[in-house]
């Protein structure tokens, strides 16, 4: 098969060395800058639907989908259209708006929280959500998951300790012991781990916070109760259980991650917080949870929090509309999309005899090339990173856009149509053998 034409990035090159000169690292969030990968990062002009189109005019099938929000495809004319008239009424008003009513009721309506506070981040969601269960609680230990990622917080940038209910150490230059010192790292889908903590700190922890399924060291999903587990630890000693579904939050199903297992098996968290769908491409996120906890904040209550641009009416309409569109029908396309490329993956990987798991929850999905099922940070730190570079860069020049860095999710949209789905499908053999000739090279064992 002839390989697609792809321009050289000469205009992304030059625009990232513009960018180096007064950004940090040339971009504005590292991922971006293909450090794990190499190579050029695009800097792109323009979206629609399933494709993006960067400044050399290259077009590529998008399998990031802006790292989850664009659920319904890039551009969607209902979503645009909504927002075009919310823009001609005015941008910001410091004040309240109907859409920001509308949208809390229906984050109300799908998921298992009472009342709702926006944002316009999901590191200020989860920062809001530890501060007000340290508030209601009156206590101040947080536990985490290693490799479980929840903003950029001081206190959750924390590495693991040297025991199982030892406290953390700070995880990068700039946060001081003082912020982490409050903060309880264990692996994550280890019960054990988590009996420990609560057994030696319990009436001291204000809260464990874990993504409702972590795709922030890839797609590792919680074992069957492992989330229900949780919740009911916490109960126990009187501490609250924050699931964090900035990333899961209607996206890895209608409603989100709990309608996965919570729905199922039939608890619920005592706060949530959300990000990414629920803002269609804007910068907006929240957090909720039960109406005895929210109603602890200002200014009902004593836990201060407060922002200038929270509840913005544009992001606020255009989160709006898209959770109004994705219906059943948008999850079951995008889910069998999903299905369709990660079955794909794994037989032409397994046709050029790399190693490898692919790991799903709902609509999101993960491709690891290492042994085995990947449980933990530690499990998904194994897989062979060189070997994904190649991967990368071979489905790059074949037109399909993936994550930079071996350790993120997949997404699609119900924007990808047979063509953008084909497209990805043509690229995967070239990609497999990529990534074999990379272990090939560099000695690795497939």
């Amino acid at each position: 098969m002839t390989v697609p034409s792809i321009a050289d990035p000469v205009r992304s090159a030059a625009l990232f060395e513009r960018a180096r000169a007064v950004t940090p690292g040339g971009v504005n969030s590292p991922v971006r800058a293909f450090n794990a990968v190499g190579g050029t990062p695009r800097f792109i002009r323009s979206a629609q639907g399933a494709w993006l189109t960067d400044v050399d005019g290259n077009e590529y099938v998008d399998l990031i989908c802006s790292w989850g929000p664009m659920l319904l495809g890039h551009a969607h004319p209902e979503v645009q259209a909504a927002v075009l008239d919310a823009v001609r009424r005015g941008t910001s008003y410091g004040a309240p708006t109907e859409p920001e009513v509308e949208l809390a009721e229906e984050i109300v309506a799908r998921a298992p929280v009472e009342r709702v506070r926006f944002v316009s981040s999901g590191t200020e969601a989860t920062m809001s959500a530890i501060r007000l269960a340290r508030g209601f609680t009156g206590r101040d230990v947080v536990v985490k998951f290693a490799g479980c990622y929840h903003g950029h917080v001081d206190s959750l940038l924390a590495s693991a300790g040297s025991g199982l209910a030892t406290f953390a150490l700070p995880g990068t230059p700039g946060v001081p012991e003082s912020s982490t010192a409050l903060t309880l790292v264990l692996p994550y889908n280890d019960r054990t781990a988590v009996e420990t903590a609560f057994a030696e700190h319990g009436d001291r922890i204000a809260c464990l916070i874990t993504e409702a399924a972590p795709g922030n060291m890839g797609v590792v999903p919680p074992e069957p109760g492992f989330n229900r587990f949780l919740a009911e630890t916490c109960r126990a000693h009187g501490a609250l259980f924050v699931s964090d579904e900035v990333m899961t939050g209607f996206r890895a199903s209608r409603l989100g991650q709990w309608g996965l297992d919570g729905a199922v098996e039939g608890w619920r968290p005592d706060l949530m917080t959300f990000g990414k769908v629920m803002g269609g491409g804007f910068p907006a996120a929240a957090f909720g949870g039960r109406a005895d906890v929210m109603s602890r904040l200002a200014p009902e209550g004593p836990v201060y929090q407060a922002g200038t641009l929270s509840g913005n009416p544009i992001a606020t309409t255009a989160g709006l509309a898209t959770l109004r569109l994705a219906t059943d029908e948008v999850y079951a396309h995008v889910g069998a999309a999903a299905d369709t490329v990660k079955t794909a993956a794994s037989d032409e990987l397994s046709k050029a005899g790399v190693a490898h798991v692919v790991q799903a929850t709902g609509t999101m999905f993960s491709v690891f090339l290492t042994e085995g099922a990947v449980r933990d940070f530690d499990d998904a730190a194994r897989t062979d990173q060189a070997a994904y570079a190649a991967f990368f860069h071979a489905m790059l020049d074949h037109k399909v856009y993936l994550p930079p860095s071996a350790f993120e999710a997949w997404f699609l949209s119900s924007a990808h149509d047979d063509r953008a789905v084909q497209t990805v499908l043509d690229a995967l053999p070239h990609a497999a053998r990529a990534a074999a000739q990379a272990q090939q090279t560099s000695g690795a064992t497939p």
